[in-house]
């Protein structure tokens, strides 16, 4: 079979295709065998590095190894049957962040909370907002991106829209937030501009972006919901009252006008008319040489009688445009701005009026035909004559030169570029167009370091130093790693480890990222240091974690290389980790293991493309179907209520990936793929399977459900309880009470409104599913005992999950007795998470220590959950819960309750500086909202007022609403500064 295997794989020439990044492998090991003291700062010839393939652009999880050359020392040697080799420790390069990375994120979220406190002062004071609202509410934004955080990422667009003082920038922003919101549309989704529906955010209104009046904040009603007003009548309908006493003559033509009226559009005029000029004299005046015909003209003294110019197609208002321009007539250009501005419903009409509007400086239709232009992205960019004019120097000239040039809309469309390819061309003209609308110092360094992010990745490493350099210039410290690694790359490996020594010797709390660089410009025992330190410092940086996997693997320690890269996944289901564990197990023809591993990745990113980019995931477990157990649905069914029951959620994901692959139109398999990935909190992932799910639906009311599951995600709770109504109006199913419950518990939760609750999950319960329960579950209970058939388990999972939550509400309104018979019926059905509620209600009736016992049930079968020993942690004794909360934080060091609870332990034992020290590890790799609390809480308590104020300050930038903060900021502001 192995044969056959190997056979396959050189059919598809991989093996062969795989040498020539050999070399290279032989080659930069050789060439980092010296030791980082070897000066070798001067012109190195060493060979540089083959250039990824295209597939993998900057922002791409997909794996680049170079792989393993045969090994002559005894250590791990490739098989011949691994379709790629192995990858080469010292060919791993972590990838740098191409965003602002402050080495002091505490005190730059402070200032960035000063500073959006100091212009909203202003604003008050001058009756205005302005720009710098807005400006400081997108420096958030640059900040946040570093920590990944979509919910701040999104507040911080909402807030820089919603004080954003011009139509240009208010269209910028609405198309952003809609942008960043495009994987929530149901299909067909509307066109870009199109009205309105119930559940569009007001925020992404095309028409509120564009014609929100003077006032910078938001219109309470959205313009698309408003009542429709009809038309005043035509201006034909006035004609018997209009007297003339002056007429233009345009070629052979003379146009009537009242001189009145005409000498009221603009002071310019008046005195022509009524000035000391040959014209007031006249009744007939020569217009012939000044760009209007006679259509045209007709139109301005329509418009100067009766106010209108609704009533006129594009090409005439174009012309009385021009005319206001050229004669200063205010009313006239901005009663034209706002109709040619209404009359762009799409990107046809966008690119038929945007000369107008740049030739014109017309705000307000130039704002409507970038709206058109930025809702339609990425594909917008990809037409010659929109790239020509937002990509070029000549495009930024003429969209500045008409007021609709700024910041925010290039750095928006360098965020999609570099989404999209981030080696383009396209990219690096709108970063450089980025930087030279850049003002403020946070701009600079955002748009320099990106553009050196960019050519690095292009290779063209001495353009990349420019650039790090010139961010350092502005500030940015941590382009200084991206400095090095443009030395590296051009052979000055020396150079680039004293300049990443220099950092690190610099400041007395060096950050994790500094000395995970420094680690690549040396070797050995140096090298390993450097990357335990830096786990130390940030464990969340998967770098360390694969590069020590890889070093095991080639000392043939598989199991220690597994076990390493398992740490990391245990936490972060980081794409490619699980790709390199993946590979792991096909070294040790482990192929079950390694397929599941690649079914959880195209989980996650359908199209991945395994080992460096040459294979795509489905293409590969096609490869190893003859190593695997074939498994029928129904084996696939068991296999997931076994894994489920595990508590196994990898293996669950990858089980339903097998199931689709085989049905992928089935609709409940895909919901129940959601569920799973929003355990995982993969909240990108779940929402693409909620819509698949919607998308393949054959019948309404299940649409309905799935609509109102991605209402519900989306934050549109009502919206979602309508749906789950009107679905159960249709046909009862468990999946619609489900969705009603959900979304009922969620909005009130007093104990009428939670019996209500507990009662839709007994309807749910007593429902057979419309797809996969009818004709195939049957549940018998006995009050506590319920007992599965073969066929019951596809519609089983969830519910488990029903009984489970019965029983929280049940606890929530004090009726334990009823929340154990519920935990009772889930758990005789081996839903093992129920013990943890069991767990709870023992603790309720003062039974601490059956409660510890219940959750160590819990642990027992999930030895990595670390949310289990963090449960369990609350039932024990000090010591115990000790020991359980450094467990839970070598499982998921992104936990932030384990490092209160030992900081306030020790501040309870008056280790104070030991306090400040365990809560400052924690929030130097993850600025926490309750972390940064509690140490100001700590700070306040020992007189440390600076301290007290910055960390509030930091807090209530991640949430300016938190009640306890702002309470312990007012009370730190007030107090009185110690003398010195």
């Amino acid at each position: 079979m192995t044969n056959n295997f190997l056979t396959t794989i050189k059919s598809l020439k991989l093996i062969e295709g795989c040498k020539a990044a050999q070399l290279y492998a032989l080659s930069s090991v050789g060439a980092t065998a010296s030791t980082s003291g070897s000066g070798d700062a001067g012109g190195s010839s060493r060979p540089q590095p083959p250039p990824p393939p295209k597939a993998i652009s900057m922002r791409s999880g997909s794996l680049y190894y170079p792989h393993a050359a045969p090994s002559t020392s005894g250590a791990f040697v490739p098989e011949p049957h691994l379709p790629c080799g192995l990858p080469v420790a010292d060919a791993l390069e972590p990838a740098l962040d191409a965003c602002l990375r402050p080495v002091d994120h505490v005190a730059a979220l402070a200032a960035s909370y000063r500073r959006v406190s100091a212009a909203t002062s202003s604003a008050a004071e001058g009756g205005g907002e302005g720009d710098d609202l807005c400006d400081a509410y997108l420096e958030q934004h640059a900040l946040f991106q570093s920590m990944g955080d979509a919910r701040l990422l999104r507040r911080a667009l909402r807030a820089a829209r919603v004080h954003a003082g011009d139509p240009h920038r208010r269209a910028v922003l609405a198309a952003w937030l809609r942008y960043e919101r495009r994987e929530d549309e149901l299909d067909p989704a509307p066109p870009p501009l199109a009205p309105c529906t119930a559940t569009t955010p007001l925020l992404e209104c095309p028409r509120a972006a564009v014609f929100a009046g003077v006032s910078a904040g938001v219109d309470p009603v959205c313009p698309c919901r408003r009542p429709y007003t009809p038309p005043l009548p035509a201006a034909s309908s006035f004609s018997e009252d209009e007297t003339n006493d002056l007429w233009f003559i345009i070629g052979e033509e003379e146009v009537a006008c009242e001189r009145s009226s005409i000498a009221s559009l603009s002071k310019p005029l008046n005195t022509l008319l009524y000035g000391g000029f040959a014209e007031a004299q006249r009744d007939r005046i020569d217009f012939s040489r000044d760009g209007i015909t006679p259509r045209g003209m007709r139109a301005v003294a329509a418009y100067s009688r009766h106010g209108r110019v609704n009533d006129f197609p594009p090409d005439t208002i174009s012309q009385l445009l021009a005319f206001a321009n050229r004669f200063c007539c205010d009313g006239l250009k901005a009663a034209c701005d706002a109709e040619l501005a209404a009359m762009v419903r799409g990107a046809d009409d966008a690119h038929s009026l945007i000369d107008v509007g740049l030739e014109e400086a017309s705000h307000l239709l130039l704002a409507s035909c970038l709206q058109a232009f930025l809702r339609e992205l990425p594909g917008s960019l990809t037409n010659p004559d929109v790239s020509r004019l937002l990509c070029s120097p000549e495009g930024r000239e003429r969209l500045d030169a008409a007021g609709n040039a700024s910041f925010a809309l290039y750095y928006f469309l360098s965020q999609v570029a570099m989404e999209q390819d981030a080696k383009s061309n396209t990219t690096v003209m709108l970063l450089e167009r980025m930087s030279e609308c850049a003002e403020r110092p946070w701009q600079r360094q955002l748009a320099l370091h990106q553009l050196g992010c960019v050519m690095l990745g292009r290779g063209e490493f001495e353009d990349a130093q420019e650039w790090f350099e010139a961010a350092v210039a502005e500030g940015h410290v941590y382009s200084l790693a991206g400095e090095a690694r443009a030395k590296y790359k051009r052979g000055h490996k020396y150079a680039a480890y004293k300049l990443m020594s220099s950092v690190v010797g610099e400041y007395d709390e060096p950050a994790g990222w500094m000395y995970q660089e420094r680690s690549l410009y040396c070797v050995g025992k140096e090298k390993l240091a450097d990357l335990s330190s830096a786990t130390e410092l940030d464990p969340t940086m998967t770098f360390p974690y694969k590069y020590r996997a890889c070093a095991m693997l080639e000392e043939d320690k598989a199991a220690s290389a597994i076990e390493e890269i398992g740490k990391v996944i245990g936490f972060k289901m980081a794409t490619d980790c699980l790709e390199l564990r993946a590979w792991f197990y096909l070294a040790l023809e482990e192929y079950e293991l390694a397929v599941q591993d690649v079914r959880a990745v195209l989980t996650l990113e359908p199209g991945y493309m395994m080992f460096h980019g040459r294979m795509h995931g489905e293409q590969l477990i096609e490869l190893l179907r003859g190593q695997l157990q074939q498994w029928d649905m129904a084996d696939c069914w068991m296999q997931l209520y076994d894994r489920w029951s595990a508590v196994d959620d990898i293996g669950s994901l990858a089980v339903v990936q097998q199931m689709l692959s085989r049905e992928p139109g089935n609709s409940s398999l895909r919901f129940r793929q959601s569920l799973l990935l929003l355990r995982l909190n993969c909240q990108k992932a779940a929402m693409r399977s909620l819509r698949y799910a919607r998308n393949s639906s054959l019948h309404e009311h299940e649409r309905l459900v799935y609509e109102g599951w991605i209402l519900y995600d989306s934050g549109h709770r009502d919206e979602a309880l309508a749906k789950a109504e009107q679905s159960i109006s249709l046909q009862r199913s468990f999946e619609a009470f489900f969705l009603k419950a959900y979304a009922l518990g969620d909005s009130s939760m007093d104990t009428e409104s939670s019996l209500s609750v507990v009662q839709l999950l007994e309807h749910a319960n007593s429902c057979a599913s419309d797809n996969l329960r009818k004709g195939q579950v049957r549940i018998v209970h006995d009050h506590f005992h319920g007992f599965l058939f073969a066929n019951c388990l596809c519609s089983q999972l969830i519910v488990l999950q029903a009984y489970n939550n019965m029983g929280s509400i049940y606890v929530d309104c004090d009726m334990l007795d009823e929340a154990a018979e519920c935990y009772g019926i889930a758990l005789n059905i081996k839903h093992t998470r129920a013990h943890q509620g069991l767990a709870r209600v023992h603790y309720l009736k003062n039974r601490k220590q059956a409660a510890f016992d219940e959750m160590t049930k819990l642990v027992r079968i999930a030895t990595n959950s670390a949310s289990a020993y963090e449960k369990r942690s609350e039932y024990g004794e000090r010591d115990a819960a000790k020991t359980d909360l450094n467990t839970a934080t070598i499982l998921d060091p992104t936990r932030t309750y384990p490092y209160r609870y030992r900081a306030a332990v020790l501040m309870d034992e008056n280790k104070e500086e030991e306090a400040i020290a365990e809560l400052s590890g924690a929030i130097a790799f993850k600025p926490d909202l309750q972390l940064l609390h509690l140490r100001a809480a700590f700070f306040e308590s020992m007189g440390d007022g600076a301290s007290t104020l910055r960390d509030c300050e930091a807090a209530l930038c991640l949430d300016p609403t938190h009640g306890d903060t702002l309470e312990l900021y007012s009370k730190a502001s007030k107090r009185p500064e110690p003398e010195s």
